[in-house]
């Protein structure tokens, strides 16, 4: 916090208006703050967003492959069966 200068001490007026601007300065500042503070949450929600769809992805091909193997192994299963059963 700023100590109040000697002219602030002397004369309400003046330190009104040094705290005036003070404030005003404060103001000005929170604001700069909360405009980054919306950016970086806006770059946070990006990365979320593009982790998420990357894991979904994964997850389609994990799948894609599980189903493409248990295809082999089910019409190799079929043809062994259909093999011992017309011979």
């Amino acid at each position: 916090m700023a100590k109040p200068t000697e002219i602030e001490k002397q004369n309400l007026e003046a330190h009104v208006e040094i705290c005036a601007v003070r404030y005003s300065n404060l103001e000005t500042k929170l604001e700069n703050l909360e405009h980054r503070m919306d950016k970086l949450e806006g770059h946070l929600v990006e990365i979320k967003n593009s982790l998420t769809s990357k894991v979904d992805g994964q997850n389609k091909q994990t799948v894609s492959i599980i189903v493409s193997i248990f295809g082999v192994i089910l019409a190799g299963l079929i043809g062994f069966i259909g093999h011992a059963l017309f011979k």
